[in-house]
């Protein structure tokens, strides 16, 4: 399912515009993009958690040549799903 296919089953189980729909959706993913770049975990119960880890730098070896690079540190958003949502994935 992609963004606008979201969107549009949104709309139909909440009997609201398309057009209101995309504006919280966006929203919703605009507030969870703020709330990490701060360094904050969001969490939804039931459903899962997002949060920020750090990468340590590392040397990795490149498959076609060999040659060791490095791969600068960085950060990740990782996420978990909630019990509810594994309960209903796995049944």
């Amino acid at each position: 399912m992609n963004k606008t296919e979201l969107i549009d089953a949104i709309a139909v189980a909440s009997g609201v515009s398309k057009a209101d729909t995309k504006k919280a959706v966006e929203a919703f993913f605009s507030t969870v993009e703020d709330a990490l770049k701060k360094g904050d975990k969001v969490s939804i119960v039931g459903f899962g958690s997002w949060q920020v880890a750090d990468k340590e730098a590392r040397e990795a070896r490149n498959p076609r040549t060999g040659e060791v690079i490095k791969v600068p540190a960085k950060k990740v958003v990782k996420f978990k799903a909630g019990a509810e949502l594994a309960d209903a994935v796995n049944n």
